[in-house]
């Protein structure tokens, strides 16, 4: 069974950092962009950003790119989210999800339908 578990949320005040971390399995984790959005409660998930299989191409949400940085590690099928000067708007419930149709281009890592496989979430609280 395929699975993706978030962990490395929690509270922080402004300014701070906290790294994300997904771990991977059941799946080829090697031959699948992962991508991370957030859900900022009553409002519509929105994607953070992505990064793909081989190439590492990346994708960021114009309004997040500078202060957040995806990485990977294959050996360890995990995925690391670093961001830096948190705000309190960034505070949000935050998934990684698995895609083998990703791509480059535009704001197609942003499209859900693309995504096979989700995580549970873990909750990132910014204080001010």
């Amino acid at each position: 069974e395929a699975q993706l578990v978030e962990s490395g949320g929690g509270l922080v005040q402004a300014g701070g950092s906290l790294t994300l971390s997904c771990v991977a399995s059941g799946f080829t984790f090697d031959d699948y962009a992962i991508g991370c959005f957030r859900q900022v409660a009553g409002k519509e998930r929105e994607g953070v950003s992505c990064l793909s299989a081989i190439d590492r191409d990346t994708d960021y949400s114009d309004s997040l790119k500078g202060r957040f940085t995806i990485s990977r590690d294959n050996a360890k099928k995990t995925v690391y989210l670093q961001m830096n000067n948190l705000k309190p708007e960034d505070t949000a419930v935050y998934y990684c999800a698995a895609s083998d149709k990703y791509y480059s281009s535009n704001d197609y890592y942003a499209l859900e339908e693309t995504y096979a496989y989700w995580g549970q979430g873990t909750q990132v609280t910014v204080s001010s």
